[in-house]
């Protein structure tokens, strides 16, 4: 089955205004493959600044929503209001905000469900730490955590499941192609169990975990490696390369 490749660039707490307009103008310079998803998420406070100036072909993410709607929740910003505005997207679940903002899966399930009933598209990520790996229990938390999400996900064809290793993030170590192909297959295959083999078939399901420009055609080249969730490099002009590196693989089997 032919998935959609999907790059998403996470800038996370990163940029004041003078380098949001730096990166706006990287970004439009870049050339668009027609053949890959490419979605950006600034900070909540840049949000409509660089959704105004992007080029067409890009989409813009939020890298959170509320697990409430629109009331009396001081510093909260609803999945209504993002709909509203026009942000097509929302980041659910990063590691970073279950581990310092305690998003833990029944949150991250709940905000998923919320997001979902705006008609939000929804990257929703997942991922064990490095203790857990040594520990051999990388599925079982996986499986733990994709089945809070599950459980709210009406519409499945409007999520991509990132498949981040907490001990990959911002490290500098990748998860070697064949780590990260052995996930993504068992993930498809935890799927199809689930959800039937057309679900499976057609999530887009992509990796993320310090993906640079020399590390993003080998792990691209994995069947069941859908495209990244990039950090540290979505922020540097090497992500012209990871934006076009899905186009090299022209079907998904």
């Amino acid at each position: 089955m032919v998935r959609t490749p999907f790059v998403g660039g996470n800038w996370k707490s990163n940029g004041n205004l003078s380098r949001i307009k730096s990166l706006v103008t990287q970004l439009n310079s870049f050339p668009l493959p027609n053949d890959v998803e490419v979605v950006v998420a600034p900070t909540a406070l840049h949000l409509l600044h660089v959704q105004q100036r992007l080029k067409q072909g890009y989409q813009i993410a939020a890298q959170n929503c509320s697990s409430t709607k629109q009331g009396a929740f001081t510093g909260e910003i609803a999945a209504d209001m993002l709909k509203d505005t026009g942000i097509q997207w929302v980041i659910l679940g990063h590691s970073e905000r279950r581990s310092m903002y305690g998003d833990q899966d029944q949150v991250v399930g709940q905000k998923v469900g919320i997001a979902l009933k705006e008609n939000l598209n929804v990257i929703a990520c997942i991922g064990e730490t490095l203790q857990e790996r040594k520990s051999n229990v990388t599925m079982s938390v996986l499986t733990r955590q994709l089945e809070a999400i599950a459980a709210n996900v009406s519409d499945w064809s409007k999520v991509v499941l990132a498949y981040e290793p907490v001990w990959a993030i911002g490290t500098g170590v990748t998860a070697t192609p064949s780590q990260a192909q052995e996930v993504h297959q068992q993930l498809r295959q935890w799927l199809t169990k689930k959800f039937g083999a057309s679900i499976a078939g057609s999530l887009r399901i992509i990796y993320g975990g310090s993906v640079n420009a020399k590390n993003c055609d080998t792990l691209i080249q994995n069947p069941d490696i859908d495209g990244f969730l990039v950090g540290g490099a979505a922020l540097k002009p090497e992500f012209a390369k990871i934006i076009g590196s899905p186009s090299k693989i022209k079907s998904k089997l």
